[in-house]
């Protein structure tokens, strides 16, 4: 199609497949190919009469049909004085270092422009975690390499070198008086190289070189230990939690230690939890946004008491003890408490979910009812016409808490499960 001045309107009708030209500027134009992506494109000539394209950038910020229009006639002056754009760029490209790659990486995953396989942009704690090892790990060992002239055996030696604590150390955070302790490890030195064949991909999708020097290296073991509480450790525990309330350790927090043990949640889906994603007659959470995304949850009986003993002073159900905001303290909440009571050390809040799960199993229930009870991946109840937790997984829910509770030397609630009329869409 030519003849036609681009602008958004010309831009947003383009099919698959299709290239636009620009009525001002017959060299410029705008094309998409079979994905959703627009790149604005520039055709010409250079002085020894080859053709050539060049891609000026893809639409969104910071590209509109305007700013990629000026752009076009700059680069049209440079052929007209003999330049080639497309071989400067290329140039750059082979020029680039890793840490320029990985920069560019972090700008187009932060502005929402790299999907996940959900299909989703990352979250702000991925975010937080992909930038951190970038920081101290991929920069300081492999950001002065040329993306062109990284091979497999550079990677390799980059996993091991993590591995063996090369990159251990105290770095600053972006928090006022913020300290991290990184240590390395074959785990974290695993999921580095996982997270650097995601940035070695998109540098295959930039052409900035024509393979991925990622694929086919060996990383360790995840080493995920499947540590669950055993029946003694629960009821200390439960002693540390009333310990906690002895020492007036903040209530929202020793609700959310004990909302965990009777949930089998992430502790961030409980940090997050607003009342707003609650209906207490219906003993149902519906959480909008998960690791796994959409969930609606079951809630015990117990799990119910717990929050309705808390005070809703603002729209999150575990409020900070400061601020408005999250309860980005609740590592140390945790750690307190579990000092209090001489829980091992190795307990952490992500064993109290292991431990939610295996009780479940204990119990005689499938592993699909206990995914829906945790918000397992691929197993949580997303229907959009679904407004509640039924009657079997509430029962379900009632069984593993309170058999939770009476391991952890609580009163035993008896269950109540109501009939629930489906919601009509």
């Amino acid at each position: 199609m030519s003849g036609k001045r681009i602008g958004l309107k010309e831009v947003r009708a383009l099919e698959p497949g299709e290239t636009i030209w620009d009525a001002a500027v017959p060299s410029f134009g705008a094309r998409r190919q079979k994905g959703r992506v627009i790149a604005y494109v520039l055709k010409f000539r250079t002085a020894e009469g080859r053709q050539r394209w060049h891609t000026i950038g893809h639409h969104g910020a910071p590209w509109t049909p305007d700013l990629a229009r000026e752009e076009a006639k700059r680069l049209l002056g440079d052929v007209a004085k003999g330049g080639d754009p497309a071989a400067t760029k290329s140039a750059k490209r082979n020029a680039a270092t890793v840490a320029d790659l990985c920069e560019q990486y972090f700008a187009d995953a932060a502005a929402g422009r790299l999907l996940t396989r959900r299909k989703a942009s990352k979250k702000a704690s991925t975010l937080a975690t992909d930038k951190g090892r970038i920081d101290r790990h991929i920069v300081p060992l492999m950001g002065r390499l040329s993306v062109a002239a990284v091979t497999r055996e550079d990677v390799d030696a980059f996993m091991h070198a993590v591995a063996d604590g090369k990159t251990a150390g105290k770095t600053k955070t972006a928090k006022k008086h913020g300290l991290a302790h990184v240590r390395g490890g074959k785990g974290t030195a695993s999921r580095t190289v996982g997270l650097l064949g995601a940035i070695f991909s998109y540098a295959v999708r930039r052409r900035m070189r024509v393979d991925n020097p990622v694929h086919g290296i060996v990383r360790f073991a995840d080493g995920k230990r499947e540590r669950r509480l055993s029946d003694d450790e629960y009821t200390v525990l439960g002693g540390a939690l009333k310990l906690g309330e002895d020492a007036s350790v903040w209530p929202p927090a020793l609700a959310a230690i004990r909302f965990l043990s009777l949930t089998g949640w992430r502790s961030g889906e409980a940090m997050g939890l607003r009342w707003a994603e609650i209906d207490l007659a219906r003993r149902t959470a519906m959480l909008a946004d998960t690791k796994t995304g959409k969930s609606i949850r079951p809630l015990s009986c117990a799990a119910c008491d717990v929050l309705r003993g808390l005070s809703r002073t603002g729209a999150l159900v575990f409020p900070a003890s400061r601020g408005d905001g999250p309860m980005a303290g609740f590592p140390k909440f945790w750690a307190r408490v579990a000092k209090l009571g001489t829980v091992p050390a190795d307990v952490t809040p992500h064993v109290l979910r292991h431990s939610f799960a295996s009780l479940a199993s204990d119990l005689g229930y499938s592993e699909p009812t206990i995914a829906a009870l945790i918000g397992h991946k691929g197993r949580t109840i997303t229907s959009r016409y679904v407004h509640s937790a039924d009657a079997v997984l509430l029962a379900a829910a009632d069984a593993v808490a309170n058999r939770t509770a009476e391991l952890m030397g609580e009163v035993q609630r008896t269950a109540i499960v109501l009939e629930l009329h489906r919601a009509i869409s």
